[in-house]
């Protein structure tokens, strides 16, 4: 028995995990207990089921379902799903430099984007995707087949094309290159002498484009003011976030908070350098599908009284995220915080944590919901996205617009 307690003791030593306190020990038996529950399971079923199984997918789906019941940020990347994670952070990935768009039940060409490999290949905007790699592409929908058409840059893949006035399909063999997206597509004037900046991602080089944007729109005479144009921004990097804020805010103003169940995650995130321009007047536009990293910046500048929020309620996304890397070149993105903005609110609109007793996901109650004030004293509240100081129906999209688009 003194064994066992010995070797049990060791065990949890070995674990890191302190015997001082009770609530660890129960864990460790609830982990420990568990895996070996699991484990065991998983191979019975490998051995004893009458067909043949595919083990990867069956943690993968283990893995998924685990995840399904904490919130929708917290998800597993296996090294196949690496390419599209790059992209997410840094605006780059490996494929084929080409717009694609489903048209009737066909995958097209829409958009070669110049000096990449679909455009060197002479690939043309209506041509049809048959198949990719010998496989059909039938019945898939656009990003089934971006998935396959993606991949480490330098590495090859054959297509099936089928092109107006060709007798036959022909293969093309492309090489895949780094692509890189600008997360500013535009910046220009607007009549009223108001620069437009629009931002469509948080990824790396945001900040630096946005500020780029702004020096060039200063150039121009009788400048009044600015447009930021965040609507259906889905956020990005934190640290992209803080940096364009700080552009139009004093050094030292807090930006954003973040706190979470580990210390190591608590954070202030300040104006660090000399703002860009302090004065310039600023509007924000966002809409509901601006969340995360948008409702950072609308949600800071708001609480400085130092920009204008114009649109509608924003998507309420006041969780952050860390990825961890895990073995076999597989990652975990965990939320590990939650972000409160200069005012002390928190946006988050739904609560993960105390689901209803269906199960759903319930929007945080009126009755916690708390009244903050701005730099200026105006009040705002929290618990649901950033309400804009100027609400603006949103604009309905013409129908011969949709015809053409999905004629393209």
């Amino acid at each position: 028995m003194k064994t066992r307690v010995k070797k049990f003791g060791l065990a949890l030593l070995v674990a890191g995990i302190s015997l001082g306190s009770l609530g660890y020990v129960d864990n460790y038996f609830e982990i420990s207990k568990n895996l070996d529950i699991f484990v065991t399971l998983f191979k019975n079923l490998n051995i004893y089921y009458v067909d043949e199984t595919e083990p990867g997918k069956l943690i993968k789906e283990s893995i998924d379902g685990m995840l399904e019941s904490l919130d929708p940020y917290t998800t597993y990347i296996p090294e196949s799903e690496m390419e599209d994670h790059r992209f997410s952070i840094t605006g780059k990935y490996g494929g084929i430099g080409s717009l694609i768009r489903k048209r009737g039940e066909k995958i097209i060409i829409a958009e070669p984007y110049e000096d990449y490999p679909a455009h060197k290949a002479g690939l043309i905007a209506g041509d049809i995707l048959l198949e990719v790699n010998g496989t059909a592409i039938s019945g898939k929908n656009t990003s089934q087949v971006s998935k396959v058409l993606k991949g480490q840059a330098g590495t090859s893949v054959k297509i099936l094309v089928e092109r107006e006035g060709k007798e036959k399909p022909f293969e093309v063999e492309l090489v895949r290159d780094e692509i890189k997206i600008n997360p500013v597509p535009y910046f220009g004037m607007l009549d009223d002498n108001f620069g437009y900046i629009r931002l469509s991602t948080f990824t790396s080089k945001a900040s630096e484009e946005i500020k780029k944007g702004v020096q060039e729109l200063k150039k121009e005479d009788n400048l009044k003011g600015l447009v930021l144009d965040l609507r259906s921004n889905p956020g990005g990097l934190l640290r992209e976030a803080v940096n364009i804020v700080n552009l139009f805010v004093g050094k030292g103003d807090e930006i954003v908070s973040t706190r979470g169940k580990l210390k190591d995650w608590d954070k202030v995130h300040r104006a660090l350098n000399t703002p860009l321009d302090e004065e310039i007047p600023l509007i924000i536009l966002v809409n509901r599908s601006s969340a995360s990293a948008s409702e950072i910046v609308a949600g800071a500048l708001q609480d400085l009284d130092r920009a204008v929020v114009i649109g509608q309620k924003t998507f309420g996304k006041g969780l952050v995220q860390q990825t961890l890397k895990l073995t076999y070149n597989a990652q975990l993105k965990v939320t590990t915080a939650k972000y409160f903005i200069p005012s002390g609110r928190c946006i988050q609109a739904l609560d993960y944590t105390n689901r209803n007793e269906d199960g759903s996901v319930g929007k945080v109650p009126d009755s916690l919901i708390t009244e903050f004030s701005t730099r200026n004293g105006r009040p705002v509240y929290d618990g649901g996205g950033i309400e804009p100081d100027i609400s603006v129906s949103p604009q309905k999209g013409s129908r011969i617009g949709a015809k053409l688009m999905n004629k393209m």
